[in-house]
């Protein structure tokens, strides 16, 4: 149901917990990771240890909720909501509002109660021990969001899929990373991440592991792999970095870059498409566990850009590629 949509709503893309009614058992923040839920037979001092959001048994009217800030303004198409390891502990149901808001953190909590508040999923059930998604309702621009659970309990992960809004300002920015998730890129399509994902190239922060970073099965057959990348806007590269931090005894050998300025395209029509795209950079050489800076002379052109594959030769893993340059509004 994502639909190869952002996380707008994850932790690495400076998405934060401002308020919650009640944490007593797992913090809020513990939802907001990228990672699975997992379980662990530990108790601490408030009771079993759970990898999530979990409040304590309500003993009063009302519900819990939670208040989040996502880290970029953002439009919704769906959601993910779920309970893995929760059994007897699950909320019975769940809603979700969201507001476009320029208040501070502060007074944004202290007005709480006074927002105008959009309706994004209606009160639903919920499953333990289940992911579950829903459809966002409203497609508005949203910079944060009101989860209610219902009476109370826990939630494993949350997620909301959907489109970072672009900022115009980035228009007047030189030399930024153009590939940034956080600027709006976001990974189509690759024809293998069994060992991490695609999507995982595109952040700003440094890799904590090889698990944060993509990494592709060994290949046994002749070919390459690759990944299909589109930016937020059309751009032109300057330069470049590519970060096999981690990969040591499985990085990619050598890569390359192929790119294209594509005005209207599908995603399942731009796998191939790429076949013919042009060349941005021609194979390179890497090394294991270091950043690798390419300069505007190994470049084979400085066109507006859209989309970028880039190929790794002949599998292994990359950790970061950024591509640095500027955002460029193009006339038809």
């Amino acid at each position: 149901m994502n639909n190869n949509k952002i996380n707008v709503a994850s932790c690495e893309l400076g998405t934060k917990v401002l308020y919650t009614t009640d944490e007593f058992f797992a913090k809020a923040e513990r939802m907001l990771l990228s990672s699975e839920a997992v379980f662990k037979d530990e108790y601490d001092e408030n009771g079993h240890w759970m990898d999530g959001w979990e409040s304590r048994r309500k003993r009063t009217s009302g519900n819990d909720y939670t208040l989040l800030k996502l880290g970029v303004k953002s439009t919704i198409n769906s959601f993910l909501v779920d309970t893995s390891h929760f059994k007897g502990n699950y909320p019975l149901a769940i809603s979700i509002k969201g507001i476009s808001s320029t208040l501070d953190d502060e007074t944004f909590v202290e007005k709480k109660e006074e927002l105008e508040w959009l309706e994004l999923l209606v009160q639903s059930d919920l499953k333990g021990d289940t992911k579950q998604y829903f459809d966002c309702s409203d497609f508005s621009e949203m910079t944060h969001l009101k989860i209610d659970i219902y009476p109370d309990g826990g939630i494993a992960r949350f997620k909301a899929f959907g489109d970072i809004c672009f900022d115009d300002s980035l228009f007047e920015e030189e030399n930024i990373n153009v590939l940034s998730m956080k600027n709006g890129a976001r990974a189509v399509h690759t024809n293998n991440e069994f060992f991490g994902a695609l999507s995982n190239i595109l952040k700003d922060e440094e890799a904590i592991n090889m698990g944060d970073g993509w990494e592709t099965r060994r290949r046994r057959e002749p070919g390459n792999d690759w990944g299909i990348i589109e930016l937020a806007n059309p751009a032109i590269i300057d330069n470049l970095m590519i970060d096999t931090n981690f990969f040591k005894g499985n990085f990619a050998d050598s890569f390359s870059i192929c790119s294209a300025y594509l005005e209207e395209t599908t995603d399942s029509a731009v796998v191939t498409q790429s076949m013919f795209w042009e060349e941005l950079i021609a194979s390179k050489k890497l090394e294991m566990d270091k950043k690798h800076y390419f300069t505007k002379s190994d470049l084979l052109h400085n066109k507006p850009i859209t989309h970028i594959r880039v190929n790794i030769f002949p599998d292994g893993g990359v950790s970061r590629l950024k591509l640095f340059g500027k955002f460029v509004k193009v006339t038809k």
